[in-house]
């Protein structure tokens, strides 16, 4: 069993952005148009085992037990070869990944999959990369990888380089006991992923002032963050997620996420935070689903009142996670050997 020692197992949590990334400055290396801010979600997570092997000619992949899209297989090699050449490796990978949570309905399952997949390869031959270098390299995966690989409050900066467009905490998970709310309209696969919609983003004439005023927006996120001032936070997020979406819609060809059950969510959240004094507010990443960030007093009530809204809402609720983990990997019903 010689080959067990060429084994890893990794845990990335996924994350909701606060201020978003919409659009790259280079699309090969995903450095984005503008800096981000997110939040690491603790029960919404991928995990990831990735085995490298002598005797296999081409990389294989499965993901929750099924046998991928050709699309997302040869992603997922695409990404190995990029980390074959930085770790100075020809053999070929086995990988197998599982999540727990609804994948392509903007709950940034990439996200997640490319932070645990990036891990877990280095660990697996047993080599060591700092926090930095991890997050670079999971951001040529999927962009919002990079904020995956740190805990809790995540910033991620744009930046002319690749070396130096990485992800760091700039508040642990604890700082601030929010929860997210998510209010599942639709399970299905979103026709037109991120990829292709960061592409056409700068055909959309509000692209361009999006990103010119992200940075003062990032900047009250962060100070809410600091001060834990919730309406601040409530009104620059769901700024930025509606700024967002409005380039989606005016991008060429044009992306219309929302559904009709979206926005009764949005409305409604606005209105208990507004006329009730509810601490809640949206935002969405690509596709129908609303985040419903709460104050963690009012995360029951809000998780009621989604529920009384519509039957047809289903609903997840996380606080604020982690950074991304090794585990212990399984071979054959047992723990593997580990040098």
């Amino acid at each position: 069993m010689a080959d067990t020692y060429n084994i890893a197992s990794a845990r990335a949590y996924s994350n909701i952005a606060f201020i978003k990334y919409w659009g790259n400055r280079d699309h090969l290396l995903r450095l984005p148009a503008n800096s981000s801010l997110s939040m690491n979600l603790s029960a919404l997570h991928t995990t990831t085992t990735v085995r490298w092997l002598a005797d296999m000619a081409v990389d294989s992949l499965t993901i929750n037990g099924e046998a991928p899209t050709v699309a997302a297989l040869r992603r997922v090699q695409a990404h190995l070869d990029m980390l074959r050449r930085r770790l100075g490796t020809t053999l070929r990978a086995q990988v197998d990944s599982r999540n727990n949570f609804p994948m392509g309905a903007g709950i940034a399952s990439s996200a997640s999959a490319f932070a645990a997949l990036t891990m877990a390869a280095v660990a697996a031959l047993h080599q060591q990369l700092s926090e930095r270098e991890l997050s670079a390299l999971a951001r040529l995966g999927s962009g919002s990888a990079a904020r995956s690989i740190p805990g809790g409050f995540v910033e991620w900066r744009f930046a002319n380089t690749h070396e130096d467009s990485t992800a760091e905490t700039i508040a642990p998970a604890d700082h601030w006991h929010l929860v997210d709310v998510i209010a599942i309209v639709s399970h299905q696969h979103k026709r037109v992923g991120s990829t292709a919609g960061h592409a056409s983003a700068s055909s959309s004439i509000f692209q361009s002032a999006r990103v010119e005023t992200a940075a003062a927006r990032l900047k009250e996120v962060k100070q809410s963050i600091a001060q834990r001032d919730f309406e601040l936070l409530a009104q620059v997020v769901e700024a930025d997620s509606n700024l967002m979406h409005a380039v989606m819609m005016t991008s060429r060809p044009p992306l219309f996420y929302w559904q009709p059950l979206t926005l009764a969510v949005m409305e409604a959240v606005r209105g208990w935070r507004e006329d009730e004094g509810l601490r809640v507010c949206y935002t969405l990443d690509a596709g129908p689903n609303v985040h419903c960030i709460c104050a963690a007093d009012d995360a029951q009530t809000v998780a009621d009142r989604l529920s009384d809204l519509s039957p047809d809402i289903d609903i997840l609720r996380s606080g604020v996670g982690g950074g991304a983990v090794l585990l212990p990997p399984v071979v054959r019903g047992r723990a593997a050997c580990t040098k």
